[in-house]
């Protein structure tokens, strides 16, 4: 409620200026931030969020921790749930063995009202009068009946997927930054080190690995970018909201569209290339270029082969 929070904030102005910037600087032990929120609250729930991005965050390359305890020391019993951020995916996370007691979830950021919602968790709740406390109780418990799944970027479309220098225009897979001692190639400078690589040193399982216990994903692709994609136009454009909107009005959320609505429906009422590019990202049928170094990576529809000779008709 709205009085824990004013208590939250007045506490932890005295660590740091809390109206710097969307993310501001604490001068306290993460540690000491658990007893103090808790001690406000024992309601209040600590996430770290983006938890494998490389600055600021619980697994980063530049955190100087290699695991919950490290960073949470005798409040680690206290962290129920990290939030994966958009450079990795639950099945990334679930080739740690030490993440099985942890609730992974996936939420958006509040940078634009466009983006909000590109990551999300889905529950089945039942009581809408302690809607906050359910939910609280069913990522405490990893409650696999009411967590249905989550809803995830293509990690590889993050920002800090793979290892690179964003001023060399360098991007590397793991392996090969490895293999040159995580050294920039073209200036010898030290690159940026990427989700996946902290991912490839921390793990003790093979890639592909599915814990028991492990709540599902859905990976997708914005809706407004599928749209701009198979129409060929820019994603801001007038072309891309009237089409967006027709199809929001039609049935219902951006979420339906993509995840729900069956493939005869979408063949019937959109146009057939959307249509194609929503069917097609459901299966995963697309082209990856990784992000690195702060820049984001791209996800495209493998189109088919006619829609591919006809646009390179168009442009002869």
């Amino acid at each position: 409620n709205f009085a824990v929070i004013d208590k939250v904030n007045q506490k932890l102005s005295h660590y740091g200026n809390l109206l710097a910037d969307g993310r501001p600087i604490l001068n306290l032990t993460c540690e000491d931030l658990v007893k103090i929120i808790l001690d406000i609250s024992d309601n209040c729930m600590i996430i770290p969020a983006h938890a494998w991005t490389p600055h600021f965050s619980l697994f980063g390359s530049n955190s100087g921790f290699d695991s919950i305890v490290e960073c949470f020391m005798e409040e680690t019993g206290n962290i129920y749930s990290i939030e994966t951020g958009l450079s990795s995916d639950p099945a990334m996370n679930w080739r740690l063995s030490k993440l099985d007691s942890i609730t992974l979830i996936s939420n958006s950021d509040a940078h634009s009202l466009r983006n909000l919602g590109r990551e999300a968790n889905v529950f089945e709740v039942t009581d809408s009068e302690n809607l906050y406390n359910e939910i609280l109780q069913i990522i405490k418990t990893k409650n696999r009946q009411k967590f249905l799944y989550t809803i995830e970027f293509f990690p590889e479309e993050g920002k800090y997927h793979f290892d690179g220098h964003r001023s060399c225009g360098v991007r590397l897979h793991p392996k090969e930054s490895i293999s040159n001692s995580d050294l920039c190639p073209e200036c010898g400078r030290l690159m940026t080190i990427g989700v996946l690589h902290r991912v490839e040193e921390l793990a003790d399982r093979p890639e592909s690995f599915l814990p028991n216990d492990s709540i599902p994903f859905k990976s997708v692709i914005p809706l407004e970018e599928i749209i701009a994609d198979a129409l060929q136009v820019g994603k801001g454009t007038a072309t891309v909201d009237r089409e967006y909107f027709n199809l929001i009005n039609k049935f219902g959320s951006e979420f339906n569209v993509l995840l729900e609505v069956e493939e005869e429906k979408l063949l019937e009422f959109c146009q057939e290339r959307i249509s194609e590019g929503i069917i097609k990202m459901r299966s995963g049928d697309v082209e990856i270029n990784p992000g690195f170094d702060g820049v984001y990576g791209t996800i495209k529809i493998k189109w088919s082969l006619e829609r591919v000779l006809a646009k390179k008709e168009e442009q002869l």
